[in-house]
């Protein structure tokens, strides 16, 4: 499941096959998410139990959304006896930019508020999985790292929050920018495959989102 965004995403992969619900759905996912996974296992009929592991997208993004997703998957997890695959909320997305071959080298951004962007990094290992170029973080987008090379893809709302800032910044590494693109469950759960079968998934108790930074309003006067 992924819930960092606006986005409430959840995907089923069995095999080469995957379902998946995708709604557009600001401050409802806690209100949609339990719900979604419970159609996704019907449609496929198949128990909770069944499955290998679950996974979510456990940031950097909204401090809500983060909240809900690991709340959530621990809950699942909890009651299923299964472990759990954090995954980058960032790396998912530069995910499905290069599964829809929008770009192999992508500068993933989503709006952090308070003058900032959650930034990271990612290049295709060649082998159709982004790996990381950059850690995820937050800066201020006059200050986010300037990777090596070209044919950079800038992907997110951080992308639409900071258009010309984040363009001079980069300068001509960048190749374009898709401002709307969103991270999708599906990502996620293609990512995890691959964390899980190298055995670096966790207990439900180890299902905790990743902020990246702590601070998350500023204080009256600031």
């Amino acid at each position: 499941m992924e819930t960092a965004s606006d986005a409430c995403s959840v995907a089923l992969l069995m095999g080469e096959s995957c379902l998946e619900r995708h709604i557009i759905a600001p401050r409802r996912h806690a209100e949609l998410v339990l719900s979604m996974v419970q159609e996704l296992l019907d449609e496929a009929g198949v128990a909770l139990t069944a499955l290998d592991a679950l996974a979510f997208g456990r940031g950097p993004g909204s401090f809500t959304g983060l909240r809900v997703a690991a709340g959530v998957v621990q809950g699942l997890a909890y009651g299923a006896d299964l472990p759990v695959v954090p995954v980058s909320s960032l790396q998912a997305l530069a995910q499905g930019a290069l599964r829809e071959s929008a770009g192999t080298r992508v500068l993933a951004a989503f709006d952090a508020r308070l003058g900032e962007v959650y930034w990271g990094a990612y290049e295709d290992d060649g082998g159709g999985l982004m790996t990381v170029h950059t850690d995820d973080l937050a800066a201020t987008p006059d200050a986010v790292p300037v990777p090596q090379g070209n044919g950079w893809l800038g992907a997110g709302e951080g992308w639409r929050a900071y258009p010309e800032v984040l363009a001079a910044r980069i300068g001509d590494k960048l190749l374009r920018s898709e401002p709307d693109r969103m991270v999708r469950a599906a990502d996620v759960g293609a990512l995890a495959e691959v964390i899980h079968a190298r055995g670096d998934s966790v207990s439900a108790a180890g299902a905790l989102p990743v902020y990246v930074r702590n601070k998350v309003a500023r204080k009256r006067g600031e």
